[in-house]
């Protein structure tokens, strides 16, 4: 069995203190190959030199939006620069997140509408964070989209109207642990009709323990392993047969061979 942890920040001190450890931990349990995500240019940086030390790990570089009001000109010329590099399979994590309003409106929409160009001349996919703003994303992301061939909403914690909305668009969906909190029946009803060839598994460590070990503090690679039993159940089907085909689509989505 093989697994993508799509999504994880594997150069947050958490984690990056024990690198080898953690990666070691992921391997044992199938999960052997991740996709570390920038979350403004130091930590996109470091995602690409953490990729040039480790085979099997890619990048993506982006801002996130929390910190849109830090994007200048001078940002996104140097986030292009960095997408070219070879390991970088992604423009993300970028998007709209109106829960916490770090970053004005205006500024997560515009630094949004730049990273969507950045992702259409790089020939990259998105990974977006939509955080209490679907309705506005789904906008950009229609006025944006052309030239962009794959955008995976990650950590996808909506209801099934909006997964509903979301794969009319031929766009992708992202689980991480949240799925197997108790709370989260509207999670696991989108989760129930997402097919095979539209759905991922990210982590999204060192947040979000999955159930049942929701109570470890930092979540970690190799704990995705919980999430893929729980999805497989949830679909009636048996795990080697689930993991095969979401780590196909996986691979198909990032390019990654």
């Amino acid at each position: 069995m093989e697994l993508i942890d799509t999504h994880c920040h594997l150069t947050f001190d958490d984690l990056a203190r024990d690198i080898d450890a953690i990666l070691a931990r992921s391997r044992a349990t199938g999960v052997t190959e991740w996709v570390t995500v920038g979350t403004d240019l130091q930590e996109s940086r470091k995602a690409i030199q953490l990729s040039e030390r480790f085979e099997n790990i890619y990048a993506a570089v982006a801002i996130h939006p929390h910190d849109a009001k830090t994007v200048t000109a001078g940002t996104i010329q140097e986030l292009k620069q960095l997408a070219q590099h070879k390991k970088v399979v992604a423009i993300g994590e970028t998007g709209l997140d109106y829960h916490y309003n770090f970053s004005l409106h205006e500024d997560q929409r515009n630094a949004f509408a730049q990273h969507l160009k950045i992702a259409a001349e790089m020939n990259l996919p998105v990974i977006i964070h939509c955080r209490e703003a679907f309705d506005e994303t789904m906008q950009i992301l229609e006025e944006y989209r052309s030239g962009i061939k794959n955008i995976v909403f990650h950590c996808f914690s909506g209801s099934a109207e909006q997964a509903k909305i979301v794969l009319d668009k031929d766009f992708y969906i992202s689980f991480t642990g949240v799925v197997t909190f108790k709370n989260a029946e509207k999670t696991r009803l989108a989760a129930s009709f997402v097919p095979l060839d539209r759905l991922m598994l990210e982590t999204d460590c060192p947040y979000m323990s999955p159930e049942p070990m929701r109570r470890q503090r930092v979540n970690e690679p190799a704990l995705m392993i919980h999430t893929a039993k729980f999805l497989a159940e949830l679909k009636g089907m048996d795990l080697t047969d689930f993991t095969e085909a979401v780590t196909a689509t996986s691979r198909a989505f990032f390019k990654i061979l």
